[in-house]
């Protein structure tokens, strides 16, 4: 059995009380009335609830950032009083990092240190790196070469898009929220924020934060709720001018297709299988716990996990042999126990959905070199970390996304094949890591990989400057960076006969 965890008295308070939506600067119940629970995956049990928001808060939310767009609440401020607020959420994110580390740990089932030593301060400099660029919105000057004989003066300028829906997953709930608050709002837009139904507890308290810290009532708004309800409205609403979704690739395409009524723009940050490449002369001591830490870290539920390892021939089997020995000695359990390596699932839903990927594999002809069970004895969602080795390309295993502590393992022989597995083999095309001592190939290798994001000798190294995204089915547009500004932004051109 897992050991009690008790609360501290601030996040015992808040588990009390029931979380309301934020619509128009005040917090309020779902107009029915309507409540979800929420589950500490540790223990499965239900330690919350949230308001459950209806299609009708949604017209409300909807209503309140069109109105404070329309009558310039937000953009009427000089871009330096918006960065001033923007850094102003970064100190109390700061102030409050505790406490938001200890609702992320309970809500979404990180372990705190992580979360205390990672996400929190990570939100921060997202805030406060996207203050910096409120000041820094730039046009262009063009000069004209088709019409002799005329003088004209054009340029260009950057406007915000407007009012954008921004949803986000519950595997990395405040980090993800932050990733798209910041830039929205150094654009100028106003926003509706969507958390996941699972994870809304350190959403709503970034909420609470940014109003202290003087974002205007109805630039930001917070509906949780189901997909299905609040997300489709969100998605389909002509009043919104913009969706930003962080997601799986199914989820995706349905945004798509709702998105056509009024054509809104759309950027999606989708699914992934990324591979981790290990060549014979890299260095083993080093990229065989990488590799592990790729796949097992949050409990694999993370979008660049590692999750296909290629090892060439001449080491694979110490490279598997090494991973499998690592899994096989992970403590796993209560995120709310320091102690341990791997923490629960998210739900019992995405457990089971996992497990019976493991399954397939089983029946399809892999090797469980590590793992491949479920630990039933602790009352939260846990799995062992498992290695399914000796994997062929028409696995589901190898081709699907998964999003749990599942590795599968293959060899190869050649760099000219490496390419043609790691790109042909899935229809993902998010992240990838190589390791290597032969900086030459490295970068051969980068180049040929078709993924948004290559690692090179390191695996999931975030930073604010480097834009996050996919190529192909893992999503159209980037997160981060100054190429994630541009997203929350319509490019005007004007032209001046003088």
């Amino acid at each position: 059995m897992i050991k009690p965890y008790l609360p501290s008295t601030k996040v015992a308070k808040r588990l009390r009380t029931e979380q309301r939506l934020l619509i128009n600067g005040q917090w309020l119940r779902a107009s029915d009335g309507g409540l979800l629970d929420i589950y500490n995956p540790s223990t499965g049990a239900v330690m919350s609830q949230t308001a459950k928001a209806t299609v009708e808060d949604v017209e409300q939310s909807v209503a309140a950032a069109r109105a404070s767009f329309e009558q310039s609440v937000w953009t009427g401020l000089t871009p330096a009083q918006r960065g001033k607020i923007l850094w102003r959420v970064a100190d109390l994110i700061e102030q409050h990092a505790e406490e938001i580390a200890e609702l992320e740990m309970l809500d979404a089932g990180k372990f705190y240190a992580d979360a205390r030593h990672g996400e929190v301060p990570f939100a921060a400099e997202c805030f406060r790196y996207y203050a910096g660029w409120c000041t820094k919105i730039e046009g262009r000057t063009k000069q004209l070469s088709t019409i002799p004989d005329q003088r004209f003066h054009a340029y260009t300028q950057r406007e915000p898009v407007g009012v954008v829906a921004l949803i986000v997953p519950w595997n990395g709930p405040l980090v993800q929220a932050s990733w798209k608050l910041a830039p929205a709002l150094a654009a100028g837009c106003s926003c509706i924020m969507k958390p996941a139904a699972q994870t809304p507890l350190s959403t709503v308290r970034l909420g609470e934060l940014m109003i202290q810290a003087g974002v205007p009532a109805g630039v930001i708004n917070i509906l949780s709720g189901g997909g299905s309800e609040v997300g489709q409205r969100l998605t389909e609403h002509p009043a919104v001018d913009k969706v930003s979704f962080t997601g799986s690739t199914k989820v995706g395409k349905r945004i798509i297709d709702a998105a056509k009524g009024n054509l809104k723009k759309v950027s999606l940050e989708l699914g992934g299988k990324s591979p981790v490449i290990i060549y014979p002369d890299a260095d083993l001591t080093t990229a065989i716990p990488a590799a592990a830490h790729a796949i097992f870290a949050n409990a694999g539920q993370v979008c660049v996990a590692g999750s296909r390892l290629y090892a060439h021939e001449a080491v694979y089997q110490q490279v598997t042999d090494g991973v499998a020995a690592i899994a096989k000695n992970m403590k796993v359990g209560a995120a709310s126990d320091s102690s341990n390596e791997m923490g629960p699932l998210i739900s019992k839903e995405q457990l089971n959905r996992v497990y019976q990927m493991i399954e397939s594999g089983r029946k399809e002809g892999a090797r469980i070199a590590a793992g491949g069970e479920l630990i039933a004895n602790q009352g939260g969602y846990f799995l062992q970390p498992t290695v399914l080795a000796d994997t062929h390309h028409a696995m589901r295993v190898v081709k699907e996304e998964i999003f749990g502590p599942v590795l599968t393992t293959m060899p190869f022989s050649s760099e000219d094949d490496i390419a043609i597995y790691a790109n042909d083999n899935s229809e993902y095309g998010l992240a990838a890591s190589i390791w290597t001592r032969d900086i030459g190939l490295a970068h051969k290798t980068a180049a040929d990989i078709k993924a948004g994001l290559v690692w090179v000798n390191c695996h999931g190294i975030p930073d604010m400057a480097i834009p996050f995204g996919g190529y192909k089915q893992s999503g159209w547009g980037r997160e981060n960076g100054y190429e994630a500004l541009l997203q929350y932004t319509e490019l005007k051109s004007v032209i001046v006969k003088l």
